[in-house]
């Protein structure tokens, strides 16, 4: 089962610190810099992207230019955030080729990938077994909007077999046909479960930090039966296309290879990404914990 705490950070002053033990931490420290982003050392895996350029082309850390997520920031000292947000962003160069694989020319991705000890794979047993909480905290980017008529995925855990055992999304579902769009909810984060089923949605409004924590999502009994333990951790810009009516039907429902893309620059920007054991409470910022939903 997948069950969603939601939180609007509008304002506040805050602790830093979490309140049960801390698997994985993706909020990006001061130190952290644009030459490790490119060689994806710890805490993000930064491969997929456009094959033509670098990471720090599609990914930006933004340093002091932004404040982070007030929840988990020290409230003693707010002009010393405890980490810097980093903006992702995608455009018509934002083609992924897998390794062995085709360019993925449906699609434009950039995200980054949670990882631990330069291995990916590394939080797997430990964050994808059990009950764990999955925290994000994301902002749009109005200098650089997305195109609400197609579909976004931005946050989910991806087990081996391509599916997702979770997704946050943005958007307009793909369908085929492209019916009216943007959809009445496009301007929604929206969670679904690994059947696609909505858990939960909130209105996306600009200049607001949209934080949101999910948990228990290894009891959702319609994830596979192997898909414990393997599932990478993913946030970022996945942009969906809209169906080609000009390409045959098996093209249109391909949207790896085949649909229609604008091109356009856009983003989103990120904070407050990180993974904690269940064992003390749901961290909910300043401080506190919550208890989690059954």
């Amino acid at each position: 089962m997948v069950t969603v705490l939601y939180f609007l950070a509008l304002f506040g002053l805050v602790v830093s610190g979490f309140a049960t033990p801390v698997i994985y931490d993706g909020r990006a420290p001061y130190n952290y810099t644009g030459d490790d982003l490119n060689n994806s050392v710890d805490p993000y895996l930064s491969v997929v992207k456009g094959s033509t350029e670098n990471a720090t082309y599609y990914t930006t850390l933004l340093g002091n230019s932004l404040n982070p997520t007030p929840l988990w920031n020290n409230y003693l000292m707010p002009w010393l955030p405890t980490e810097q947000p980093m903006t992702i962003s995608i455009d018509n160069t934002s083609i992924f080729v897998p390794g062995g694989g085709s360019p993925q020319n449906g699609f434009r991705r950039t995200e980054l990938i949670a990882q631990k000890d330069n291995n990916h794979t590394a939080l797997n047993g430990m964050a994808d077994v059990g009950t764990t909480v999955f925290h994000v905290s994301i902002r749009a980017d109005d200098m650089l909007c997305l195109n609400m008529s197609h579909e976004y995925q931005i946050v989910w855990i991806e087990p081996n077999d391509g599916s997702h055992v979770f997704e946050i999304q943005l958007g307009s579902p793909f369908t085929i046909p492209t019916g009216p769009v943007p959809v009445a909810d496009a301007h929604y984060l929206k969670v679904r479960n690994h059947a696609l089923d909505l858990l939960f949605e909130t209105p996306f409004t600009s200049d607001d930090w949209h934080k949101l924590c999910l948990t228990g999502v290894e009891d959702n009994s319609s994830t596979p039966a192997d898909a414990a333990g393997q599932g990478d951790y993913h946030f970022g810009v996945l942009k969906l296309p809209l169906a080609d009516p000009s390409e045959p039907a098996s093209e249109q429902s391909n949207v790896v290879y085949y649909g229609i893309q604008e091109g356009d620059k856009e983003a989103l920007t990120y904070s407050g990404v990180f993974i904690e054991s269940i064992e003390g409470g749901v961290s909910a910022g300043w401080g506190k914990t919550v208890s989690p939903i059954a």
